[in-house]
This record gives C-alpha cells, sequence and structure tokens, in this order.
C-alpha cells in the first residue's frame, strides 16, 4: 500500500504539473461548471416559485440535495472521469500495452492516473451550498452524520466509477465506447431530483437497476434528518460493494481478450 501510496502522489504531482502549464484552461474550466452549478439551483428556484413542495422536499432540502450531488459529481470528475474516458482510445489505438507492461496493478494506472483538480474546487462549492442549505434549514449535523456523509458519498461515487468503468470496457469488444459513458455521465442529471419526486417503474430502474437516485438521494437524506431506517444506507453500501465486485470480474474477462491494435 505504501508504494501504490507513492505513485498515486507521483501521479498528483505530474497532474498538477500539466494543469499549471494552462492555466487558463483550468481557470475557464471551473467558470464554467460554476455557471452550470449556479443554473441547476436557479432552476430549483423557479420550481419552488410555484410550489412549496417537492413530495416530501422542501426548498432548502433540495437545495442540500442539489450540493450532494453536485459534490459527489465533481469528486467523481476529478478523480475518474476522465480516465474512463481514455480507456476506449488506449484500446483503439493500443496504447493499453504499455500499461500492461509496467510493474504496477493495470487497473490501478488506467482509472487514477490522470486528475482534474478544478473539480476539487467546484467540488468546494457544492459543499458552501449544503452548509447555507443546513443553516436555512436550521440543522447542525453530529460528527457521526457528517462522517456518515463522508462515507456514502464515497460509496456513490463508487458506484458511478464502477459502472462507468464497465461502460468503459465494452470498448474490449465494440472499440469505441464514449457514448455509453457519455451517456451515463448525463443521467448524473437525474441524481439532483428527490425520489419521492418519481413513481412507478421509473423510480424502481433509476434506484435499483441505475442506482443513481440511490447515490444522491441517501446522503441527502441523512443530512437532512429524512432517513426513516438505516435500509437505504446499508442498500447504497451494498451497491457500491456490488458494483465493484462486477466491474473487476468483467474488467478481467476484457483483458484476457484483449490483443491488442498493433499485433
Amino acid at each position: 500500500m505504501k508504494r501504490y501510496f507513492g505513485i498515486y502522489a507521483a501521479l498528483w504531482r505530474n497532474a498538477l504539473v500539466r494543469e499549471l502549464q494552462f492555466k487558463v484552461n483550468f481557470l475557464l474550466w471551473i467558470v464554467v461548471e460554476l455557471a452550470w452549478f449556479a443554473l441547476q439551483l436557479a432552476f430549483m428556484a423557479v420550481i419552488y416559485a410555484h410550489t412549496d413542495r417537492i413530495a416530501s422536499w422542501t426548498k432548502w432540502e433540495v437545495v442540500l440535495l442539489v450540493g450532494a450531488n453536485h459534490f459527489m459529481q465533481q469528486v467523481f470528475t476529478a478523480v475518474f472521469l476522465n480516465n474512463c474516458m481514455q480507456l476506449s482510445e488506449r484500446v483503439r489505438a493500443g496504447t493499453l500495452d504499455f500499461l500492461l507492461l509496467l510493474p504496477v496493478n493495470t487497473r490501478f494506472l488506467v482509472s487514477l492516473r490522470h486528475v482534474d483538480f478544478g473539480a476539487f474546487v467546484n467540488a468546494a462549492s457544492a459543499v458552501a451550498v449544503m452548509a447555507y442549505a443546513l443553516k436555512q434549514l436550521q440543522l447542525v449535523p453530529s460528527l457521526l452524520q457528517l462522517l456518515g456523509f463522508t462515507l456514502l458519498c464515497a460509496a456513490g461515487v463508487m458506484v458511478h466509477y464502477a459502472i462507468m468503468f464497465m461502460l468503459a470496457c465494452a470498448s474490449f469488444w465494440i472499440v469505441r465506447a464514449q457514448g455509453l459513458v457519455w451517456g451515463y455521465y448525463n443521467l448524473f442529471q437525474i441524481a439532483r431530483l428527490p425520489d419521492d419526486a418519481f413513481r412507478g417503474g421509473f423510480r424502481l430502474a433509476f434506484t435499483f437497476v441505475i442506482p443513481v437516485l440511490l447515490v444522491s438521494n441517501v446522503p441527502a437524506r441523512l443530512l437532512a434528518e429524512k432517513l426513516a431506517s438505516p435500509w437505504p444506507l446499508l442498500g447504497l453500501l451494498a451497491a457500491a460493494a456490488a458494483c465493484f465486485a462486477v466491474s473487476e470480474a468483467l474488467w478481467r474477462t476484457a483483458v484476457r481478450r484483449y490483443t491488442s491494435a498493433s499485433s
């Protein structure tokens, strides 16, 4: 583990050097993401100008939900998104060969090689919005709640990563899988909405089949004190473990059939 921490620290240093070479692009991307986050909040403000509640969710509870979803999305973007997007191109061009030859776990390099530091800045803005929403709700989370929220966010990010990694692994069979990966990324927008607003098959599909509603709503419910039982927490943790296990099995199967673009 010490060796891998050292490798990951070196990857972070290299990523920071790359970001500093293109400072204007770095700043512009932060501005674009902040503007998008502001638009999401403005959209909710328009809705709540005409109603007091969406199902059982009040205005500031939904703001808390939007903030939690944006926080997880930005952490996922910072750590995993670019890496998952590049897997398809590595398979197509054969550059995955160079990673397979290195004396380190290949999935570790494929998943964590690049870091987007701008997304961490945007994640901080989501934390500020959540703190303001909690103040408006007159809620002061306990240390246990904050630790639980952090753990659930980590589980949610793991669910997103595992599912997107599985979709990226489709490139071993269909060569180009960017459309599948971006398609799942766009589903993140559903996660900013309260799960109570959906009914029937749609809610079941996006809670258990593609668990984007589960990922965002459970951490927000914990902070907003809207959890009636511990089962949603256990469900999210179980989903994270199951998704990672399936993604690892699919990755091993995919690598075994990899023949390189140049062989």
